[in-house]
């Protein structure tokens, strides 16, 4: 049986470049990065190295990026460091409705220790409305916290725009780059981003390693304590391998990649959409070029990526940090998607190893099962 990974935006598989580059750090240059001694001092050479890397690519400097486990914990250090750094004076946060639960799920606990929170409805696309955020700033607000590449339905949301609001009303302006970091722009500088999530296995970098941005001169309240690392607001023994491969990823990912992403990804739209009854979630411009969502009427969701699975394909019908859940997808809701049709969507997310083939090869099948679904379906009539 083939096997078709069609779930890049859960994980990617590393770059082979990646590995190569990784595997001295575990058994040849494997010194703690803290050490004094030569052994410790090449480790933390690679280390240092690495965060000039990732730092370029944000048109950033090195000291503003603090490595850290992935982007959950870089939300949590980003929202829970601001908050208890500005609490009482400030308590006020805005962000969205279709927030990564790590950002969602960080707010809501912020709530309980006293923040007031606002979240901003978005259109049927996904999308801010600017005049909304305008409107939601107070001088109580600490920070803006909006997803720039949504993780189920693509929409990438305009930074510049935001960064340009926040800026003049003097708060704080964070980002959840995960998805979009690497396939499009991020200009630290330009966008006036204060803050910004990134991680690396997304992006066929090793799972692990993330990486805060926190703008020169913002002061955040540590979540761990330890040994002082990463300016003291990260504590605990650096990920040397991880770092270097996360570096090595950002590295190697190109424009070619990109362009060739996005036309099979409107490839995928363009066909699909020619099957009755199917919808678009998410936008057809500004869209993540991975990215397709969409939703089958009258057939759940589940029951299509089984049956893609019993012939190899992997997809997905919401993010894979709550897939174990059943619960209706709050993105798709947030849209204004009936539960109905939240659950009758999947979520197929390429990357630069997907071929013409595999494509192909889901778009000869999907036709026939959504055919095959619906004519068991209880719904349709």
């Amino acid at each position: 049986m083939k096997k078709i990974y069609l779930d890049n935006a859960a994980t990617t598989k590393v770059d082979d470049r990646v590995v190569e580059v990784m595997l001295p750090y575990f058994n040849e240059k494997f010194g703690n990065a803290s050490s004094q001694h030569f052994i410790g001092q090449e480790a933390r050479d690679a280390f240092e190295k690495s965060r000039k890397t990732i730092a370029k690519s944000l048109n950033a400097k090195p000291h503003e990026i603090i490595f850290t486990s992935g982007g959950t914990e870089s939300s949590n250090l980003a929202l829970k460091g601001l908050f208890f750094d500005n609490f009482p004076e400030k308590n006020h946060i805005i962000t969205t409705r279709i927030e990564h639960d790590s950002v969602l799920n960080t707010c809501k606990w912020l709530e309980r220790q006293g923040a007031k929170v606002t979240y901003l409805d978005v259109d049927a696309e996904g999308f801010i409305d600017i005049n909304e955020l305008e409107k939601a700033i107070t001088d109580k607000t600490i920070v803006v916290s909006v997803i720039h590449g949504n993780n189920e339905i693509g929409t990438i949301q305009d930074l510049e725009k935001i960064g340009k609001i926040c800026r003049e009303k003097k708060v704080l302006f964070h980002t959840d780059a995960c998805q979009s970091f690497t396939k499009v722009l991020i200009d630290v500088k330009k966008q006036n981003l204060d803050l910004v999530t990134l991680n690396a296995h997304k992006i066929h970098g090793p799972k692990g390693i993330g990486a805060l941005y926190i703008r020169e001169g913002i002061k955040i309240t540590p979540l761990s304590h330890g040994g002082g690392h990463e300016k003291g607001l990260r504590s605990g023994t650096e990920n040397v391998p991880g770092a270097v491969g996360f570096a090595k990823a950002v590295e190697i990912a190109n424009e070619k990649d990109i362009k060739r992403m996005t036309e099979q990804r409107d490839k995928l739209i363009r066909e699909i959409l020619k099957i009755q009854n199917v919808g678009l979630n998410g936008p057809r411009e500004n869209r993540l070029c991975n990215n397709v969502n969409v939703s089958f009427n009258n057939i759940e969701g589940e029951s299509i990526g089984g049956y893609l699975e019993q012939k190899g394909i992997c997809t997905s019908t919401g993010s894979a940090c709550a897939s174990h859940s059943l619960e209706t997808s709050h993105v798709l809701k947030a849209i204004g998607l009936t539960p109905l049709q939240a659950n009758s969507s999947i979520r197929v997310s390429i990357s630069k190893y997907t071929t013409e083939e595999e494509i192909n090869y889901f778009l000869e099948l999907i036709p026939k099962i959504a055919e095959k679904l619906r004519k068991i379906s209880p719904l349709v009539r």
